[in-house]
């Protein structure tokens, strides 16, 4: 498997619009971009060649305010940008690693995601990515 960067840092919020705040007037990161669909809204931050990433779940009953309403906001997950996804979890699969994906699906920005089972990497959630074509931060 060939990781060629770290992607994003997936961070969990309760609401993107007021952790905009802190990203760009006390860290003075410029909002990269928005992306939203019905179950959360993103808020993308680039910095160097990776990119912090802002979840905010959409309603009370979402996964995301869940998480925020019970103390686990915060550090959520950490993605790597693969080269090829298919590659990466046939080679994982063969080592035994288990997977909470087995097949990528669609993420943001289009990239073919997947995630490791955090029980397989000392409880750290790892997203592997592989981006559209042509595709640049």
């Amino acid at each position: 498997m060939k990781i060629k960067r770290i992607e994003h840092v997936g961070v969990v919020v309760k609401d993107t619009a007021a952790s905009r705040r802190l990203w760009e007037d006390c860290f003075g990161i410029p909002l990269g971009g928005e992306e939203e669909n019905e179950k959360r809204k993103l808020a993308l931050y680039y910095v160097g060649g990776s990119m912090v990433e802002l979840i905010a779940g959409k309603g009370a009953d979402s996964k995301h305010q869940r998480m925020v309403a019970e103390g686990k906001g915060g550090l959520n997950h950490i993605c790597f940008e693969v080269e090829n996804i298919d590659e990466a979890l046939a080679e994982l699969k063969a080592k035994g690693v288990p997977l909470l994906d087995t097949t990528p699906r669609i993420g943001h920005a289009g990239a073919r995601i997947a995630f490791i089972d955090p029980k397989a990497t000392e409880n750290c959630l790892i997203e592997l990515a592989e981006l559209p074509a042509g595709h640049a931060h």
